[in-house]
């Protein structure tokens, strides 16, 4: 057996996972630098080009993760991660240089690319290469590393802001809040070039003594490590499979599955509160500072209480956290919708409250169940011969859900806004996370109809499963 350099696990996981702080960081620091762009730039609020600056990252996502999964399925895993980690410098860098709205969206759509990719990639790498009793756990330090990213961008929001801790011009600030995500994506660079490649992906590649090697540092148990050997050696005997695969017969499970996830993850209004989340503080009545420090509190109790879905993830069943969290989003929701719609000038004390409270609830619902779990259970329900297509398509409709409901934030907002009426844009956001609140728990209904539980079975398993269903109802591999 060829020996090989032994490293940590948790280098493997935390190096593994930094794509998701870029993730994080890049989409979350939007929501603060806006409050200075359109100043700077000229632009409109409520604008075609006022949404496009949130969404270009979008746009971009949906572009890189198309791309990303079949390229990884060729060249691995780990090459596609350093390039990602290359676009993501470049992308962070031209943005925080920007100096012209062609300029800044265009540094943005290229950041989305390298966001798309990570998207699709990380989850299927962290999914191929941990036990599968811990594969919750380590899946879910993807989304760790996402809150994380956002919790450093509310940071940067803040005290790179006029009134903040460094007190910046605003017409200085905003590009330095957009430009810092560089650092991070060259550590991801400097640390990726260590990672070990995916043990599913080398065994395809007939490199079977570096695959149990691979295995044999993320667990000690060389009988477990045969077995799961010998199982991936059987499933990576299958061709691998293309868009008529995808939509096959045998995958049609979880293509469904991953389509639902993907949507309801987004029209359940989450990365819209992440982005909009100061403009929501300013309409409950407080000020622009307030929202800037209120944000960083609220990232911080994001960052626990992933933390804490880390150490749950393997305990709970999947459909069980997507449940519950799909009832506390949407009565969350209901709650903030009702105290802003109920909001007068010069009583905002205790329904403003209640507005940053079910907010605050709102976004923790969603890191502990359905920000994390849809990615795990994406990253490992398709089969191997075509994850790395499966888990593109899934982010494909992820980001463009995202890209939907972003970019149709502002113009919805105009539209429900009263004329004339109190605290309008206030009411118009609360009309808007109603329908959200609704589609909650609309969720709850597919979970029940169409998803399938994943927890503690490995990815051969799961797989065997898709296949057994598949023959009993009279269809064939052929």
């Amino acid at each position: 057996m060829l020996k090989r350099k032994q490293i940590s696990t948790n280098f493997i996981y935390f190096f593994g996972a930094l794509g998701g702080l870029l993730f994080g960081y890049d989409t979350g620091v939007i929501s603060g630098a806006m409050l200075f762009i359109g100043k700077e730039l000229g632009i409109k609020t409520g604008s075609f080009e006022d949404g496009f600056i949130t969404a270009s990252v979008l746009l971009g996502a949906i572009i890189g993760a198309a791309i990303i999964g079949p390229m990884s399925d060729k060249f691995g895993r780990k090459k596609l991660l350093l390039f990602s980690s290359i676009i993501f410098f470049i992308g962070a860098l031209g943005s925080g240089i920007g100096i012209t709205y062609i300029m800044l969206v265009s540094s943005r759509i290229l950041l989305g690319i390298a966001v798309g990719a990570a998207s699709a990639l990380i989850p299927t790498y962290l999914a191929e290469l941990s036990p599968a009793d811990k594969r919750g756990g380590v899946g879910t330090l993807f989304q760790l590393m996402i809150m994380t990213g956002i919790f450093l961008a509310y940071v940067s929001n803040e005290w790179l802001s006029p009134n903040g801790w460094l007190g910046l011009d605003q017409n200085v600030g905003w590009h330095w809040m957009l430009g810092l995500a560089a650092i991070p994506a060259a550590l991801l660079f400097i640390g990726g070039l260590s990672l070990p490649e995916s043990p599913r992906f080398l065994v395809k590649k007939g490199k079977i003594d570096e695959a149990k090697n691979v295995l044999l540092t993320m667990n000690k148990d060389e009988k477990l490590v045969e077995e799961e050997m010998h199982d991936i050696k059987l499933q990576a005997g299958i061709p691998s499979g293309g868009f008529k695969e995808l939509f096959g017969p045998m995958s049609r499970p979880v293509l469904i599955m991953a389509l639902g996830l993907a949507i309801f993850q987004q029209v359940m209004g989450a990365n819209t509160v992440l982005y909009y989340a100061p403009k929501i503080f300013i309409s409950a009545g407080f000020s622009e500072q307030f929202a800037l420090q209120s944000h960083i509190a609220i990232g911080l109790f994001n960052v626990i209480v992933t933390a804490i879905a880390v150490k749950i993830m393997d305990k709970i069943d999947r459909k069980k956290m997507l449940t519950y969290g799909a009832i506390g989003m949407g009565t969350s929701l209901l709650t903030m919708s009702t105290a802003m719609l109920l909001l007068k000038a010069g009583n905002g004390n205790l329904g403003s409250w209640i507005c940053v409270i079910a907010l605050a609830l709102y976004i923790a619902f969603f890191s502990a169940t359905w920000g994390p779990v849809m990615w795990v259970m994406i990253g490992e329900a398709f089969p191997l011969n075509i994850r790395g297509l499966g888990n593109s398509f899934g982010a494909v409709i992820n980001w463009t859900a995202n890209f939907a409901v972003s970019q149709s934030f502002p113009m919805l907002l105009i539209a429900f806004t009263p004329m004339h009426a109190v605290n309008a844009e206030g009411q118009g956001i609360a009309k808007l996370f109603i329908i959200y609140g609704i589609l909650c728990f609309v969720a709850i209904w597919f979970i029940a109809k169409f998803t399938m539980e994943t927890r503690n079975k490995s990815l051969e398993s799961i797989e065997a499963g898709l296949r057994s269903r598949a023959h009993a109802k009279g269809y064939t591999d052929k």
